[in-house]
């Protein structure tokens, strides 16, 4: 059985709408002139030879009618005469001898049949014809009884010599029929475009491609109109979710900041210590509650520099662990970032691993398309079957670097979700230390 996948073209097509559409009126009309090539010129070729050989036909055998009633003690050159003047031929009488051998000539494959058919219509003695051993003309030789005859013919007097000039039209036809339909197409694909980047950039945080607006066939508009209203939507109800929580978030910080007013004021004791401890984590975990809910819609997409934001984690990890290094490739790296977003998501990672690992390892570097981040420690890792799981809200693992005291299981789903805020990917591996790799991916 055939395995069409095997032989699929998919990884030699366009990945671009505006190339492939390209492609959908180029290959048609490049089949069709090619049919018009092999068909209509064949037949053309094929009909306008046919005649002009038979007409030269007519004529080489008019001169031997003539030449065969000449009288013979006479020399040529009136007969000569007529058939250059009369009828374009050069005329010849050479001495009886025998025909060379005929050869195949591909080039004018058509001239020699056709040519050959009409003489032997007409003429009884044996024919050679050379189409190709002088570029301007056709050589005939006549063996008679006692004389050979050789004609001379102009090559444009016996096959159809000016085809070039139907191909020639009908190629600048073609050139400029795909030009205007490619000016035409431009325009359509233009607003398609311009959906993709503004649905790119609203997926990614940022604000709309300055000019964009429905445009375009009238299929295109209702999509952007649709992507419109989803758009504000989307932020009325996260900018409602925000007002939300920031009052929810002030309310119960207000009612904290008195539980813990009220304690500084009691003796210390043990129990005392532990309600203390006990305030002090549920801060925590309302912040990272409010961080979660709220993510990173508050903020706005400026340009950053990364060197500068993972110095800042660098210098804060190196508080809790020496052995903490930090390698930037190149050295002054900006890119449109929510920054204080993206450097919680860092920090996150880098703070993840500090819990469970002596060797911190933080790289970065840039390349055409994407930043990558990897952050490597030497830590007991996560097993494989397991590290998509720790993304998930509220997962804790047993036994794992996702368990702590006090550890609400958000900070890796807040880390990702950042991360995809910023169009980019996220994803856990070994690491050469012998922990766990984090690595980050941002397009540029």
């Amino acid at each position: 059985m055939i395995n069409w996948q095997k032989w699929s073209l998919s990884p030699l097509m366009p990945t671009g709408l505006y190339a492939r559409t390209i492609l959908i009126i180029a290959m048609p009309l490049v089949l069709l002139q090619t049919v018009l090539l092999f068909v209509f010129m064949e037949r053309h070729w094929d009909n306008i030879t046919r005649r002009l050989s038979a007409a030269t036909a007519r004529d080489v055998a008019a001169v031997i009618e003539i030449y065969r009633q000449y009288p013979q003690d006479q020399d040529y050159q009136k007969l000569i005469d007529i058939a250059r003047n009369q009828m374009s031929l050069s005329f010849q009488v050479l001495p009886k001898g025998e025909l060379p051998e005929q050869t195949p000539s591909p080039f004018y494959s058509i001239l020699d049949r056709r040519l050959t058919k009409e003489l032997r219509k007409r003429i009884e003695y044996p024919i050679w014809i050379d189409t190709v051993g002088q570029s301007k003309f056709v050589e005939i030789r006549i063996a008679l009884e006692e004389k050979v005859l050789k004609f001379l013919a102009h090559r444009s007097h016996t096959y159809a010599s000016n085809s070039h000039i139907f191909i020639v039209w009908m190629i600048a036809s073609s050139a400029l029929l795909l030009a205007i339909a490619l000016m035409f197409l431009r325009n359509q694909i233009r607003p398609i475009l311009a959906l993709s980047q503004a649905a790119e950039s609203f997926g990614k945080g940022r604000p709309l491609p300055e000019g964009f607006r429905p445009r375009g066939a009238r299929e295109v508009r209702q999509a952007s109109h649709a992507f419109i209203e989803m758009r504000n939507r989307i932020e009325r109800h996260v900018a409602q979710r925000t007002t939300i929580l920031a009052g929810v978030s002030h309310d119960l910080r207000t009612i904290l900041t008195r539980m813990k007013l009220q304690l500084a004021f009691l003796e210390n004791n043990s129990e005392i210590n532990a309600l203390q401890n006990d305030v002090n984590e549920m801060q925590t975990m309302l912040e990272d509650y409010m961080a979660f809910a709220k993510g990173d819609s508050g903020e706005a997409t400026e340009p950053a520099d990364i060197g500068e934001i993972l110095s800042e984690v660098h210098e804060h990890a190196k508080l809790t662990c020496e052995n903490v290094t930090l390698r930037v490739l190149p050295k002054s790296i900006v890119l449109p970032l929510r920054r204080n977003s993206f450097k919680r998501a860092v920090n996150n990672l880098v703070t993840n691993a500090l819990r469970y690992a002596s060797v911190i390892d933080i790289n970065a570097m840039v390349g055409r398309k994407w930043l990558t981040i990897t952050i490597d420690d030497n830590g007991q890792g996560i097993p494989v079957d397991q590290r998509e799981e720790v993304f998930n809200a509220f997962k804790r693992l047993d036994h794992s670097r996702n368990q702590n005291e006090g550890n609400t299981g958000l900070g890796l789903s807040i880390t990702r979700d950042i991360i995809h805020g910023h169009g980019g990917e996220i994803f856990l591996e070994d690491s050469p230390l012998g922990g766990l790799r984090a690595t980050i991916k941002i397009p540029v």
